[in-house]
This record gives C-alpha cells, structure tokens and sequence, in this order.
C-alpha cells in the first residue's frame, strides 16, 4: 500500500468519529484540538519552513476572531461629531473578511519585521500581539473591553430542501473545523513542494547561499507572514463562531506557547507535524481535566512535553519517519518534509 494513503485512511477515520462516538464532550475535544491545529499548521509555515520564530502569533488568531464577531454583530462608534455605524453582515462574509484582515497584518508585519530578522523579529511579533491585546481591552466602544462580545451567532449553511441551517451541533461544527484542517493543510503541502516552498527553505537552511543565487529574501518570508496570518485568522474565525463569544484574553501569550509546541513537539518543518503535536497537546489539558486536578494537569502536560522533546528532538514525525524508513532497509530515506531541519 503507498505511504500516500495513509492520511486520507486517516481522514476517513476522523470523519467517521461523529457516527460512532457517543460522547459530545469529547467531540467538543477534537473540535477544539482541531481550531489550534489549524492555527498550529499556519505558524509551522514561518517556523518550520523559513525558520521564524513567530512568539506573536496568536495576533492573527485574535485579530480574526475579532474581525469575524464585529462583521457580524455590527457595530456603532462615534468620533466627536462624526457617527460610524456598520450594520451586521452575514456570517461567512465576517468569516472571509477574518482572513483578508489577518492576512493584511500580515503583510504590515512581514514588511516592517523581515527588516530586522532573528531576535528583532521575535521581539516585533510579541509587540504587535500585546498591542492588540491592549487594543481589544481598552477600546470598549468596540470591543467590549473585558465583558466581552456575545451573542455572536454560529457559521450556517443553505441545505437544499431545509434552507440556511445555523451550525448549532458540535457534529457540524466537527465536519467544518475537519474540512478546513484538511484544505489548510493541502494549501500548506501545495506550497511547500512549489517554487515558493523550495524557496523558502533554502531561505531556512542557509540564507546566504540563497541570496547568492538570487532568492529575494523578503518577497518570500513576507509570503509566508501573510499566508500564515490569513491561516491564523480563519482559525480565530472559526474559534468565535464555536465559542460564541470572544474576550481580550484570546491574545493571551499562552496560545501561541500552545501553538509553538504543537509544532516543535509534533516536528517542525513536517507537514504531519503540527497535526500530530495538535491532537497530543490539544486534547491532553481536557482529557486530563477528568482524572487530575489543575495543578496535576500542568505538571503532566509538563512532563509529556519535556519527554517528547528530550528523548525525541526532531519531534514526533521525523522520528517515527526515521523508523519507517530504517525498516524498509539501509537504502531508504524518510519523505522530504518528514525530515526536520
């Protein structure tokens, strides 16, 4: 059987899980894992194959988490004597505006970061994203401040034979979150085994040698930013119209933690490797939650984490891609984004 099968074997798993599984919370599980698991894949497109540490990412997650409620709330500010009124939009018209918006940042960023690359960029990204934050607590004529925006109403869809149905279940709500997964990671794949992606990696392995053969530098990098960004506000989108309501805490610096291990833990610079590190990290803190108190829970997510990156540093994909390889004979080689940087 080619290895080219397995993920889609593994895609039919996942979409059978709703006609078997009993237990809406632990839909509610795989949902949620899913969301960050997107948002995991768009940040391994800056640190897994250009090799930017983005520690601000979870701005895009936030920004189009925002973006996607405000479309479809509405909203009225006042400037002095000025009155701007924008009345509520569709739902997928706030999603789609979430990725253009995100990906626009992305753009602002990349152009402004990718400069001052390295450490520089780390500290941009981490600005940028307590800005927001600060924005989305104290700007309370828009945002709500810390009470928060409610009410938001969930994606829909038009069925023929019943009309627009609102994804009120967790299944549909499953069956979205795994199809956009699916198209995210496709888009990532496609692009890494492009021009663009050869590119990029170079970019990664060895900047100089790139810029001696040509490659611009910054058309690439910022690219990724804004394919990234877009990614990440798709899953912010979809983060807001899940939960229904959306805070400033959604820019807290403990979600791109989340993200960052995701990706390291699952194995950077891999296609499968966010997907992998997404459902281990993902879905651990709510399966723990059960069995462990909340100190309990930090201490084994700890331990899980510090094991897997000790005993396998590359990460779980390149390892197991390592073993594959190995036992089909002293010849082969894992698949080229299976192996980290």
């Amino acid at each position: 059987m080619s290895a080219r099968i397995y993920p889609w074997l593994f895609v039919a798993f996942l979409a059978s899980v709703p006609l078997w599984i009993g237990n809406q919370y632990f839909l509610y599980i795989l949902t949620s894992a899913g969301i960050f698991i997107i948002a995991a894949i768009s940040l391994n497109l800056l640190l897994g194959f250009t090799g930017q540490l983005s520690l601000g990412h979870v701005a895009f997650f936030g920004i189009g988490a925002y973006v996607a409620a405000l479309s479809t709330l509405g909203f009225d500010l006042e400037f002095g004597s000025a009155r701007f009124v924008f009345p509520r939009q569709p739902v997928w018209v706030g999603f789609f505006a979430a990725i253009l918006v995100a990906g626009g940042f992305g753009l602002l960023i990349g152009k402004l970061a990718f400069r001052v690359r390295g450490a520089y960029f780390v500290i941009v990204t981490i600005s940028f994203a307590q800005v927001m934050r600060m924005i989305a607590l104290n700007w309370v004529d828009l945002t709500e401040g810390p009470m928060a925006l409610n009410n938001i109403p969930p994606l829909s869809l038009w069925i023929p034979g019943e009309g627009v149905v609102g994804f009120f279940k967790k299944e549909y709500n499953y069956y979205l979150v795994l199809v956009l997964a699916v198209l995210s990671y496709l888009l990532v794949q496609r692009i890494v085994r492009s021009r663009v992606g050869r590119a990029m990696i170079a970019l990664r392995e060895n900047e100089p040698l790139a810029l001696s053969v040509g490659v611009d530098v910054t058309r690439y990098l910022v690219v990724a930013t804004v394919v990234s960004a877009g990614m990440a506000g798709m899953a912010g989108a979809l983060y807001t119209h899940y939960i229904r309501i959306v805070d400033p805490d959604v820019f807290l610096f403990i979600y791109t933690v989340t993200m960052v291990i995701m990706v390291v833990t699952g194995g950077k610079g891999t296609l499968a490797g966010p997907v992998v590190g997404g459902f281990i990290f993902g879905a651990l803190p709510e399966l723990l939650r059960e069995v462990a108190s909340p100190e309990v829970q930090w201490i084994l997510y700890g331990i899980a984490m510090i094991a897997i990156v000790f005993f396998l540093p590359q990460g779980i994909v390149p390892a197991l891609a390592a073993r594959f390889a190995a036992r089909r004979g002293p010849g082969a080689k894992p698949e080229p984004e299976a192996r980290a940087p």
